[in-house]
């Protein structure tokens, strides 16, 4: 059985993974539209899962958490995803011609993943209040954020 620390590192490197994930994703996306403005917001939430990233990493330090990439296999399959991920990414954008519309929506599912990962962690009982706190402040700004994408996918062409 895991302990709380395995349990919370678990959690941890996990987002860290996700986050670092979407940092690339995003990077990704905004390459891949045409709108300027679109590339400009996109940017934007890459370094915000990018500080995302570092700031999970730093919490984890200051509980104690062994941070890094354990070898898990919840963090197997979530390098797999994530991976897929980014594959689709790349691959909606060759074949719809850069319509952003469709990259946005990858944008979306990238998001929703992430929220059920959040989630998941929300639920644990054994993060510390502060990683609690720490997390639902994420998951409330990825929440935002996915709703933004939505509205800007809606307004693509």
């Amino acid at each position: 059985m895991a302990t709380l620390a395995d349990n919370t590192a678990r959690a941890y490197n996990d987002l860290v993974t996700i986050n670092e994930t979407s940092t690339k994703g995003y990077q990704e996306a905004a390459e891949g539209v045409t709108s300027p403005e679109l590339k400009a917001q996109l940017a934007r939430l890459s370094e915000q899962r990018a500080q995302y990233a570092s700031a999970l990493s730093q919490h984890a330090q200051q509980f104690g958490i062994p941070a890094g990439h354990e070898t898990t296999v919840e963090g197997a399959l979530t390098d797999a995803a994530a991976a897929v991920h980014r594959g689709w990414i790349n691959i909606k954008s060759a074949v719809t011609g850069q319509s952003d519309a469709a990259i946005l929506g990858e944008c979306e599912t990238g998001d929703a993943a992430a929220l059920k990962a959040y989630e998941t962690a929300l639920q644990s009982n054994d993060l510390p209040t502060e990683a609690k706190t720490v997390l639902q402040k994420q998951h409330d700004e990825i929440l935002s954020a996915k709703n933004q994408v939505t509205q800007w996918k809606g307004q693509a062409k």
